[in-house]
């Protein structure tokens, strides 16, 4: 395997988690939002990860065992709590209004594993660079 497919693996990585933090970000920002712009509150979103071949991977019987990940789609959560606030401005004829379905708990600990896994995307790329610098110190 190339140098430069082993980047191409760590950087999708790094896109994949970074994408995984900005949509737990928005999550944790609108905890509390009842009312957004297309109406209702706001949906949790998740992010849906795929694997992808890559391409000009090293000999087609590995080709198959290399893999990068892929940004398939940003999922959105369609459930919504219902809690009794008959005070509340958004509230329904019955007192009821509309919250996200996000749980401040689940969205710290995804956050904590998007993190480490980046980390260890850095680590891998840093190994990788490593090697290459290496490699080149040998051929003086």
């Amino acid at each position: 395997m190339d140098i430069s497919t082993s980047f191409r693996i760590c950087s999708s990585a790094l896109a994949a988690q970074r994408a995984k933090m900005d949509v737990i970000a928005s999550n944790l920002a609108n905890v509390e939002t009842t009312r957004t712009p297309e109406g209702g509150p706001y949906k949790r979103k998740t992010v849906v990860l795929t694997a992808e071949p890559v391409a000009g991977a090293f000999g087609t019987a590995l080709n198959a065992a290399v893999r990068a990940v892929k940004i398939d789609s940003i999922a959105e959560d369609g459930t919504v709590k219902m809690m009794y606030e008959p005070t509340h401005p958004d509230a329904d004829n019955k007192g009821y209004v509309g919250k996200p379905n996000v749980n401040t708990i689940m969205e710290m600990a995804d956050m904590i594993t998007a993190s480490r896994n980046y980390e260890a995307a850095v680590t891998a790329f840093d190994a990788t660079k490593n090697m290459a610098l290496r490699a080149l110190d040998m051929g003086k």
